[in-house]
């Protein structure tokens, strides 16, 4: 029988900041795979007909290469959050309920976009 998954997380300091770098390494792989294919599908393009049957490709890798962006973005924005507090003396494990939406959000759509038959939705 397998180990049932995890739907809720606790957040430490270092837990927190390897869910970060785990999220980041996962979208510079995502991207790079992304471009490579792009790049591949332009190469194969010698005619204008080639266009057509290898612009869905194109147009798909292109949405991959700006969705990692924008998960890049928020990561960076919940990194300075974190960052910020632990200048100021706050305790860097607590997050605001605005980061921590956005990283369930992140968390989740990866979830949904990766496989399609899982239904765990993580809690932070």
């Amino acid at each position: 029988m397998p180990r049932p998954k995890k739907k809720q997380i606790k957040l430490d300091k270092e837990s927190i900041l390897a869910l970060l770098q785990e999220i980041y390494n996962e979208c510079v792989e995502q991207r790079n795979t992304a471009i490579r294919i792009q790049n591949k599908m332009l190469n194969f393009m010698q005619e204008a007909e080639d266009l057509h049957l290898l612009g869905p490709v194109i147009k798909e890798q292109q949405k991959i290469i700006d969705s990692t962006i924008e998960k890049k973005i928020q990561l960076t924005k919940i990194q300075s959050s974190l960052i910020s507090k632990q200048l100021s003396g706050e305790d860097a494990a607590s997050l605001t309920i605005d980061d921590r939406e956005a990283l369930n959000i992140i968390l989740n759509k990866d979830n949904k976009e990766g496989d399609a038959t899982s239904s765990t939705e993580y809690q932070i």
